[in-house]
């Protein structure tokens, strides 16, 4: 059993943080909306603080789900961040979705106080936060990696160490960047599909047992068909995702046009109101053409 902290309750971090609890773990989370983490204490147990920095004191890891670059560095660096808090030979596990420069700036931050630092974005969506199933691609030192992958494997199937600190980053970029390029090439078969007057569901059922077969294939094309795009992980986070990864391009020189153009798409799904639907929308904007 080991002592933690999870700040960061949202539709991912609420459920790996009573995976934690479900493991054994003594668990002290801090959400910024107070009544998210009473609501979580309620089902899971463990405790609640009204600071990151509170929840931190004392805590052997302490993991951040949040949003983006500055609520990262709110809930870790800000005045009342978890950082100011923490002992020498605590390990901090970020699983924000966030730029490889803002990993690389806490990491320093981190070892100036003997605190181990790991970038740790997760793949899986809310089914897979939900089911204990998530990918966790980690950027750091080796030695913290050993510490804090037991503890990670409560919510996860496959947590691997790809570099240095900031590579968990850069490989959850490439991620989306190949997560993007699929879902469009699926919305575009179908909707051609669709034009042409054969039935969806036949159609997938041949050309899954096939090359064309995909994780996206398989778990969405029938709500996408159907037209329902209510299955968790928002075009408005994508967007954000995906300028992330168009930013680090512009820096290490490589050229990403399928992934900018996919992005453009998004931007019109968010123009007819798509903002909170799922990233497999990219055909709503398609089928709203062809009528």
């Amino acid at each position: 059993m080991a002592k933690v902290a999870f700040i960061g309750l949202g539709v991912m971090g609420y459920p790996m943080a009573g995976h934690l609890v479900r493991h054994g773990h003594q668990v002290t989370v801090y959400n910024r909306t107070q009544t998210r983490a009473d609501a979580w204490k309620a089902e899971f147990g463990g405790s609640v603080e009204l600071t990151p920095c509170d929840a931190a004191k004392g805590k052997e890891f302490v993991f951040v789900c949040v949003g983006n670059d500055d609520d990262l560095r709110q809930v870790t660096l800000g005045e009342t961040g978890a950082l100011n808090n923490m002992s020498a030979g605590s390990i901090l596990v970020d699983h924000t979705t966030a730029s490889a420069d803002v990993a690389r700036e806490i990491g320093v931050l981190a070892s100036a106080k003997e605190v181990g630092f790991l970038d740790a974005p997760v793949s899986g969506g809310q089914a897979g936060a939900e089911n204990g199933l998530l990918t966790v691609m980690t950027g750091g030192n080796e030695s913290h990696f050993v510490q804090a992958k037991p503890i990670i494997e409560s919510y996860a199937r496959c947590v691997e160490l790809l570099g240095e600190v900031g590579a968990g980053q850069l490989t959850k970029m490439v991620n989306q960047i190949c997560i993007a390029g699929v879902v469009q090439g699926l919305s575009e078969g179908l909707h051609f599909a669709r034009s042409a007057g054969l039935d969806g569901e036949k159609v997938v059922e041949v050309i899954s047992k096939g090359a064309a077969q995909s994780w996206q294939m398989e778990n969405r094309y029938q709500t996408m068909w159907q037209g329902e795009y209510n299955l968790g992980f928002a075009v408005d986070w994508m967007r954000k995702d995906l300028n992330i990864a168009l930013n680090e391009a512009r820096k290490n020189g490589s050229h990403l046009p399928l992934t900018a153009l996919v992005d453009q798409f998004y931007s019109e799904v968010q123009a007819i109101g798509g903002n909170r639907w799922d990233t497999s929308s990219l055909l709503a904007k398609l089928e709203k053409n062809r009528k």
